[in-house]
Formats: C-alpha cells, sequence, structure tokens
C-alpha cells in the first residue's frame, strides 16, 4: 500500500527542493550526497532537536504541536495546500469501526439540484468519482450511465481512456490536478483501500500522473479553464468551479461553464439540448 512513509516522503521531497544558501548555510555541494537541506539544517530553521525531526520524518510523533508543524512548514516555505496537507499527514485520521470505505450517498435533493442546473454539472466523490450528473454533462463529457461503476471517475477517464482523455489537449494540468486532489484525499483518508487502488493504476498507466506524484504535488483546485477538445462542438475553452457540500464534506459539485454570447455557450447548449 502506498500510504506507508507518506510524511516522510513528502518532507523529504520538500526539504530537496529548498537551496541551502537561500536560508544561510553554505551549499557545499561538493559534501552533499543529496540535493536540498539535510536534517540536521531543517531542525535549526524549525527551532527543534535533531532528534525530534528526525522522529517526526519518520512518522513516529503523532504528538507534534501545531507550533512546531508550522515551524517545519515555515522552514520548508510551503505554501497553503502544502502546509494543511503537512498537518493531515502528521495526524491521520482514524477510521472508526464499520465506516464505510467508500464516499458517501447522494441526497435526493443533490440529484434534483442537479437537474435544476441548466450547464454541465457533476457530484464528486473524495477519489473523483462521478456519483451523480445531469443531461448536459452527458454531452460534454460522456454518458455516465453507459459505463460501469468503477470506470465513472475523472481520473481514470482523463488520464487512461484513450478517446476521452484524447480530448484534454493539457494532459500535463490534467495530471497535475489529478495528483493534487488524490495526495490530499490520501493525507486525510489514509486508510481507504479503493483510493491507494486508483494511485497505483494510475501510477502504472499514465507517465504524467507518475511523474507528478513523485514530486509530491500537493494542491486544490476550486476554479479554472479547461480546454476540451470536442469531437462534435470543436475547441471549446470553459470555466469550471468546484464547491463542497457543507454538511456532506466528502462530496464537491463541478459546474463547466461559459461567458455569455460565446461559441462556448452556443456549443454547450446545443450540446444539453441533444
Amino acid at each position: 500500500m502506498g500510504k506507508q512513509g507518506e510524511l516522510g516522503e513528502f518532507l523529504r521531497s520538500r526539504r530537496a527542493r529548498i537551496r541551502p544558501e537561500d536560508v544561510g548555510f553554505a551549499s557545499g555541494s561538493g559534501l552533499r550526497r543529496v540535493p536540498g537541506l539535510r536534517r540536521e539544517e531543517l531542525a535549526h530553521l524549525a527551532g527543534v532537536s535533531v532528534d525530534y525531526y528526525v522522529r517526526l520524518e519518520q512518522g513516529r510523533n503523532r504528538s507534534v504541536s501545531d507550533a512546531v508543524l508550522g515551524a517545519v512548514a515555515d522552514a520548508l516555505r510551503m505554501d497553503r495546500d502544502e502546509r494543511d496537507h503537512l498537518f493531515r499527514l502528521a495526524r491521520p485520521r482514524k477510521a472508526a469501526t464499520g465506516e464505510p470505505s467508500g464516499d458517501g450517498g447522494v441526497r435526493p435533493e443533490m440529484r434534483r439540484l442537479l437537474d435544476w442546473i441548466s450547464a454541465p454539472a457533476l457530484v464528486l466523490g473524495r477519489r473523483m468519482d462521478v456519483l451523480a450528473w445531469n443531461r448536459p454533462v452527458c454531452g460534454l463529457i460522456t454518458d455516465f450511465g453507459q459505463l460501469p461503476p468503477r470506470e465513472r471517475n475523472l481520473c481514470r477517464l482523463h488520464l487512461l481512456d484513450t478517446e476521452i482523455g484524447g480530448r484534454y489537449p493539457d494532459r500535463d494540468m490534467i495530471a497535475r490536478e489529478a495528483v493534487g486532489h488524490l495526495r490530499i484525499a490520501a493525507g486525510a483518508f489514509p486508510d481507504d483501500p479503493e483510493l491507494w487502488e486508483l494511485v497505483d493504476e494510475l501510477k502504472a498507466r499514465s507517465p504524467e500522473f507518475r511523474h507528478h506524484w513523485a514530486r509530491h504535488t500537493v494542491r486544490t483546485k476550486a476554479f479554472g479553464l479547461k480546454r476540451i477538445d470536442h469531437p462534435e462542438a470543436g475547441p471549446l475553452t470553459l470555466s469550471y468551479e468546484i464547491t463542497h457540500f457543507p454538511q456532506d464534506t466528502e462530496l464537491s459539485l463541478l459546474v463547466y461553464t461559459a461567458a455569455p454570447g460565446t461559441r462556448e455557450e452556443r456549443a454547450l447548449r446545443k450540446l444539453a439540448a441533444r
């Protein structure tokens, strides 16, 4: 299982990207066996003992304080997403007895909401599983009802499905976003076997995913642009927004839109009507 050693691997990857001379240490490039900061240098910057930091990196210190984690994050110049990921890895969530490993159910009200949305929209689970969808998104991406449940996953479709994945020209960006999302999910749910099965499959079959997974890419994306080369509508550049349900925190709503009066808007309306 890939969850073993996640905290240590993440911290080592962040130490490796810091140049010693940028934080006041001599580079000593000829004497360093690995790039970046040594453990003792990071411990000095964070104001903790070397032994304490080593135990943290090895996952043997689960009682670490917020102050220490914050100091380590500052020393490693982590951004907000990376800092949050560090806290999740340092304090893994313990699954309750009998807690299902899958995503929560989609309430009827959520499905009703999808039916009222005229733009392409999906309800996603924590592994990017497509749990519910409306008719317009079937015209844009695929008819999810015709897929086996296991294949209703945006990461699999974008990176492994030749037909659907081939419609996304920005494959490296797609892989970065998939890794960023699944890294965060792995930090929050380290004991989810289906999540690690998906990660192992993507690592084995997608070079782009494998590359960014090894780099410990961590990034949340709540909105942005996505380019799609649609077989009927042609090249489209669409906006997307992702929002979470306050009472169903493992679920999110993804909606694709286009600016009024654009060719993309006309294409979406035509696909939805079809």
